[in-house]
């Protein structure tokens, strides 16, 4: 039998045991979720300090290892995107279709309003969109987070082919701006942010990944060679966004959307808009090499047709009056067989061999002609506007 000092001594003893337990349990949980939130290396034996993770620290991860990651680029990107109203004009939008025709060309009275987005790619108020965006408006007004007025802006430099167009607003004072990233190291199943006007709700986020590049698409009336995809939603007044990688750069124009899928929307790459930029700025229009002919792809019933003992080479179905190819003397009918010495075997080849040369620069054409071969010399020209 314990007596009663005994028994309190016995009491407190438990006491003790049970709090230093309790202490030995909360450090245990304390450092266990530390190291499981934020992965942290093992100390090494000959560096017993302490490390511990601050907010600060959060921020400087690699991207997308942060939990305020994508809103911090939002945060910091939003700013600078645009929203584009236009007056006078249908806007033209990607992938015909009834309800895109009534979002972009809204009728309101006797003129028709579009909505788009754009986004300032330089402090003196330049913006970027796209060509459909601005096509055919009469008026063209930009509203700019933290101005309680709409501007108006005129487009500096448009072009049709790449569907990209350069607006100029005055405000009087510097404006943020986004600066272009490299489209061609953006890798697929990487993180991508757009930020637009869908539908005219201003300044809309959303998220998914690069699903592929150098996509080939065609609408009504345009042919785009090599657009980004993503499943990042894309809706109607999106057209001219930014589509951000995870270092908020831009490598992407939002362009289009795919109605009769889910997940499937398009972008113009940055790779693609940088060569051009300049030229929009400063001339107003693209400078392209012209060769001044229009081209049909080859079929067996044509070669046949025209003596030639194999499908090659590329149809010269017209000849323009008074340019390159016809002061070299190409005619109508010809088959080109061979550009500085290549062989090419479809329009589309011939166009984009034409699209690396020069203004100016001298082509060695070997071409088909009565059933013999003819060596042509051929002088770029600048594309005229009206082509």
């Amino acid at each position: 039998m314990y007596d009663r000092g005994s028994r309190r001594s016995v009491g407190w003893l438990l006491l003790l045991v049970f709090l230093a337990g309790v202490a030995v349990t909360s450090a245990f949980f304390v450092l266990g979720g530390a190291s499981r939130a934020f992965a942290l290396p093992p100390q090494q034996e000959d560096s017993p300090q302490q490390v511990s993770v601050t907010p600060a620290d959060v921020r400087s991860l690699p991207p997308g290892l942060g939990p305020d990651t994508i809103a911090n680029i939002v945060e910091a990107a939003s700013p600078a995107v645009v929203r584009i109203d236009t007056t006078g004009g249908a806007l033209q939008a990607p992938f015909n279709d009834p309800f895109f025709r009534q979002f972009f060309g809204l009728p309101y009275g006797r003129r028709q309003q579009g909505l788009g987005s754009g986004f300032l790619i330089s402090s003196d108020g330049y913006i970027l969109t796209n060509e459909h965006v601005v096509e055919g408006a009469e008026e063209v007004e930009v509203t700019i987070v933290g101005f309680d007025q709409r501007f108006k802006a005129r487009v500096v430099g448009a072009d049709r082919d790449l569907d990209l167009a350069v607006l100029k607003v005055d405000v009087g004072k510097p404006l943020p701006y986004l600066k272009l990233g490299d489209a061609d190291q953006a890798r697929v199943g990487e993180w991508v942010i757009a930020i637009g006007n869908p539908y005219g709700l201003d300044h809309t986020v959303t998220v998914g990944v690069l699903s592929a590049k150098g996509r080939p698409v065609d609408t009504q009336d345009r042919h785009y060679e090599n657009l980004l995809q993503t499943d990042a939603s894309i809706n109607p007044g999106n057209s001219g966004g930014p589509l951000l990688n995870l270092r908020g750069e831009v490598i992407g124009i939002n362009t289009a959307v795919k109605i009769d899928a889910q997940g499937v929307g398009f972008a113009i790459p940055s790779t693609t808009v940088q060569p051009v930029l300049h030229d929009l700025m400063t001339k107003g229009r693209i400078s392209r090499p012209w060769l001044g002919v229009l081209l049909q792809d080859m079929t067996p019933d044509i070669a046949a047709y025209l003596g030639l003992t194999n499908v090659q080479g590329v149809l010269v179905r017209e000849v323009v009056s008074g340019g390159p190819a016809a002061k070299a003397g190409l005619r109508a009918g010809d088959v080109i067989l061979q550009v500085d010495g290549r062989a090419v075997n479809s329009a589309s080849e011939l166009v984009k061999l034409i699209q690396q040369k020069q203004i100016g620069q001298s082509l060695q054409l070997v071409v088909f002609r009565r059933g013999g071969r003819v060596n042509v010399t051929v002088t770029l020209a600048e594309k005229p506007s009206t082509w």
